[in-house]
């Protein structure tokens, strides 16, 4: 493991939570709109996020462990954003322009509770993130001072 992977690997997962977040942000500017360019509600996005090469880190730790050198260090990358599955919900509100003959208005599959549930976990994710990178550049810190 080289010097700075943990701080390349503490990166790597503050832009995915960055990314998440955005998604996260436009999914409850989103959550009333009824109309898209399509024509339809808007869809609620997710964001789905993969490992980037690396052994992992049991993989890691036996390299480590053999004083072997193991491959470069990991991390985590957004693979894609994809549309949720959930079906739309459909209000009763016979005044909107956009009811049917029901009276019934199709509105997005996005919920502000899970919305803003989601915020804090990212939130949360993106902190601990930047605690791993300043605790290795604090661990980088001293080993250099003691190196003088």
């Amino acid at each position: 493991m080289g010097l700075f992977d943990a701080i390349e690997i503490a990166g790597s997962g503050l832009t995915a939570q960055r990314v998440r977040m955005d998604v996260t942000a436009e999914n409850l500017a989103n959550a009333d709109t009824t109309k898209t360019a399509s024509g339809e509600p808007y869809r609620r996005q997710e964001v789905v996020l993969q490992q980037v090469q690396g052994t992992g880190f049991g993989g890691a730790l036996n390299g480590a462990m053999a004083q072997a050198q193991s491959a470069p260090a990991g991390g985590v990358q957004v693979s894609k954003v994809v549309s949720d599955a959930t079906p739309d919900q459909e209000v009763y509100d016979p005044g909107n322009p956009e009811a049917n003959a029901q009276g019934y208005v199709k509105m997005p599959n996005v919920s502000t509770v899970t919305e803003m549930t989601d915020l804090i976990s990212e939130q949360q994710s993106y902190q601990s993130d930047v605690t791993a990178m300043q605790t290795a550049k604090s661990m980088f810190t001293t080993t250099l001072t003691v190196l003088k």
